[in-house]
């Protein structure tokens, strides 16, 4: 059994316009959310050999927030990339490891969670995720693989799901 990590980005900073895609920061809720989600990750308890980042401003300031002891390898395959690239890449770089975190963008980061999870093991928590996947969430997945080569569509099941408002009223959505 593998074990994926999938966490996206935090809120990030539309104030100046005229910045890449690419080159955008965090707002001051999104900095608060990966600070406070670093917290919950580490308190989850799982210890990640492995974290891939996409390199996007936006998802490295989450990082460094979220987990600044971690070793990330930032790859831009990850950048936007496709649930696809997002498999392709933990393959190629997880190496040996039985816990790989990714850390992207949205729509792939929700792509590979309903990709993965097969469907005898769709449950409560698969369904919120499914609804939505907002920013600086968290999700974990089991998968029934022995190496990261094997990864295919329906391996695995979601056993954990966390959003910064599941821990703090305050991150929820936007009135």
């Amino acid at each position: 059994m593998k074990i994926l990590g999938l966490f996206r980005h935090a809120k990030s900073d539309w104030d100046d316009m005229a910045k890449r895609d690419f080159d955008r920061g965090l707002n001051g809720r999104g900095r608060r959310g990966a600070k406070l989600m670093g917290d919950h990750i580490r308190k989850h308890g799982i210890k990640w050999g492995t974290v891939i980042a996409s390199p996007a401003e936006r998802n490295r300031l989450t990082m460094e927030a979220a987990m600044p002891d971690a070793d990330v390898q930032y790859d831009k395959r990850i950048y936007l990339a496709s649930s696809d690239t997002i498999l392709e890449t933990v393959a190629d770089l997880a190496g040996t490891s039985d816990t790989v975190l990714v850390s992207g963008h949205n729509p792939g980061m929700q792509e590979v969670l309903l990709e993965l999870v097969s469907e005898e093991h769709e449950n409560k928590l698969f369904f919120e995720a499914a609804r939505k996947f907002p920013t600086a969430s968290y999700a974990v997945l089991e998968l029934d693989i022995d190496d990261w080569s094997e990864l295919k569509p329906r391996c695995g099941k979601l056993v954990h799901f966390a959003r910064p408002r599941d821990l703090d009223a305050e991150l929820g959505p936007e009135a």
